[in-house]
C-alpha cells in the first residue's frame, strides 16, 4: 500500500508526462482562432480540470462506465483540425455542440464496438501496441530537438539536454530500487530542468503572469449550437479515438497482467463518451486514453490505480490554480523529449513482448504483424501522402494507429477467419462424402 505522499509524487510524474500534450491543444486552437490571452488561459484551465475529472471517472469507474485501469485521459490531437475548421466557418458554440452530441454517440456506440473484440486476437493486439509506440517516437524526437517549429530546433544544447535527461533516468533505474526507481522520470525531469535553468533555457514569465485562481464555467463560449456537418465530423474524430483507446486498453492490460474483456472495453469507451460530453459542457475538448502514460506504467512497474487517482486530483487542482499549472510548463521540450524516449520505447517493447507470444512461423501471423506495423508507421511518418484525398478520408488515414489497427483487423479476418471457415467447410464436406 502506497503512502499518500508517494501517491501524490507518482501522480505528479504522470501529470508531467502528459502535460505537454494536454496544454498544446488549447494553445494551438486558441492561437488559430485568434482568441484573447484571457480566453486561451480559460481553455487551458478548463482542459486541465476536465482532464482530471475524466481520468477519475475512468479509474474509479461505476457499474456501467470506467475501465478501472491505471489510465490517464487527455485531449485528442485528432480533434484539433476539425475544431478549428468548425469554429472558423461558424463559431466555437457550434464546435462544442458537435462535441457534446459526439460524446453521446460514443456512449451509445460503445456496446457495438465491444462486439468487434473477437477480431483482436493476440497477434492483432501486439501489432497495435507496437504501432502505438512507434507512432509516438517522432513526437519524442521532435521534443528532443527542441520542439517542432521552434527557432532553436536541432540546436546542440537541446540534444545534449535530452541525452543528459535520458542518462539520468537510466542511471536511477540501474542504481536504485523501490520508490526512487519508480520516480526516475520525475527526477530526470527535475534535474534536466535545473540544468536547463543554468543554461538560460527556462523562463518564469508565464508563471508570473498567470492568475492564482480560476473557476471553470459551463458554456463559457455561449449556448451550444448544432450543425449536422459539424456533428458528423466530430463523430468521425471520436470513432478514431475509440480505436486508439481500445489499443491503449489492451496495452495496459498486458502491462498490468489483466485480461481486458469485452465488458471492460465497453465500460471504458462509455467513460470516454461521458468525458467528451463534459468537455463540450465546460468548453474543453474530446478526450481519449493517453498512450504516453502506458510507457510510464511499464517503466516504473507501479500498476496501482491509486496513482492515477492522485494524477486526476492534481489535474483538477491545476485547472483551478492557473499559476501552479503554469509552473509545470517551465520544463523545456528537450528535457521532455529525453524522458519520452524511455517511455515511448517501453510501449514498443511491450508490443514486441506481446508478439513474442504469437507463433510468427505461421505465415498468416507474420503477414498480419508485418503489414499492419508497416502501414501504421508509414501513415504516421508520411501523413502528407493522403493530402489529395477528401477531408474525411484524410482525417482517418493520417492517423497511423488507426490505419495500422484497421490493417491488422482486416488481415486477421481475411487470412485467419476466412481460412478457418474454408477448412471447416472442407472438413464438413469430407464427413458428408464419407457417410
Amino acid at each position: 500500500m502506497l503512502s499518500k505522499q508517494k501517491v501524490v509524487t507518482l501522480g505528479l510524474q504522470h501529470v508531467l508526462a502528459m502535460y505537454a500534450g494536454a496544454v498544446v491543444v488549447p494553445l494551438i486552437i486558441g492561437g488559430a482562432l485568434h482568441l484573447t490571452p484571457a480566453q486561451i488561459a480559460y481553455l487551458i484551465a478548463a482542459d486541465l480540470f476536465t482532464c482530471g475529472i475524466a481520468t477519475l471517472l475512468q479509474v474509479l469507474g461505476t457499474r456501467y462506465t470506467g475501465i478501472r485501469l491505471p489510465v490517464v485521459l487527455g485531449c485528442t490531437f485528432t480533434a484539433v483540425g476539425p475544431i478549428i475548421a468548425i469554429a472558423s466557418t461558424s463559431n466555437l458554440a457550434t464546435a462544442y455542440g458537435a462535441i457534446i452530441i459526439s460524446g453521446i454517440f460514443v456512449v451509445l456506440a460503445a456496446p457495438l464496438f465491444g462486439k468487434l473484440l473477437r477480431f483482436f486476437p493476440t497477434v492483432v493486439q501486439g501489432s497495435v501496441v507496437t504501432i502505438i509506440g512507434l507512432s509516438l517516437i517522432p513526437v519524442a524526437m521532435n521534443n528532443v530537438a527542441g520542439g517542432q517549429g521552434m527557432p532553436d530546433f536541432g540546436a546542440p544544447r537541446n540534444l545534449l539536454l535530452a541525452l543528459g535527461t535520458l542518462v539520468i533516468i537510466l542511471l536511477i533505474n540501474r542504481l536504485f530500487t523501490g520508490f526512487i526507481r519508480a520516480i526516475s522520470v520525475l527526477l530526470g525531469l527535475i534535474v534536466g530542468t535545473v540544468v536547463a535553468y543554468f543554461m538560460g533555457m527556462v523562463s518564469f514569465a508565464n508563471v508570473a503572469s498567470a492568475s492564482w485562481f480560476s473557476i471553470v464555467e459551463p458554456f463559457y463560449f455561449g449556448t451550444p449550437q448544432f450543425s449536422i456537418v459539424a456533428i458528423i465530423t466530430m463523430i468521425l474524430v471520436n470513432i478514431i479515438s475509440m480505436a486508439e483507446s481500445t489499443g491503449v486498453y489492451f496495452a495496459l492490460g498486458k502491462v498490468t497482467n489483466k485480461d481486458v474483456s469485452k465488458e471492460d472495453v465497453v465500460k471504458g469507451l462509455r467513460g470516454e463518451g461521458v468525458a467528451i460530453v463534459l468537455g463540450g459542457i465546460f468548453n474543453a475538448f474530446p478526450y481519449t486514453a493517453f498512450s504516453q502514460n502506458v510507457g510510464l506504467v511499464s517503466l516504473t512497474g507501479i500498476k496501482t490505480r491509486d496513482v492515477m487517482i492522485g494524477a486526476g486530483g492534481i489535474l483538477v487542482v491545476l485547472g483551478l490554480l492557473p499559476k501552479l499549472a503554469a509552473l509545470t510548463t517551465i520544463v523545456p521540450n528537450a528535457v521532455l523529449g529525453g524522458a519520452m524516449i524511455a517511455m515511448f520505447g517501453m510501449v514498443v517493447a511491450s508490443g514486441i513482448n506481446i508478439l513474442s507470444q504469437v507463433d510468427l512461423r505461421q505465415n498468416e501471423n507474420l503477414l498480419i504483424a508485418a503489414c499492419s506495423i508497416a502501414v501504421g508507421l508509414g501513415s504516421a511518418a508520411v501523413p502528407s501522402m493522403f493530402d489529395q484525398l477528401p477531408t474525411m478520408a484524410k482525417m482517418l488515414l493520417q492517423n497511423g494507429i488507426v490505419t495500422g489497427s484497421l490493417t491488422a483487423v482486416i488481415l486477421n479476418i481475411v487470412l485467419v477467419h476466412t481460412n478457418k471457415n474454408m477448412q471447416q467447410s472442407v472438413s464438413e464436406t469430407a464427413v458428408q462424402e464419407a457417410s
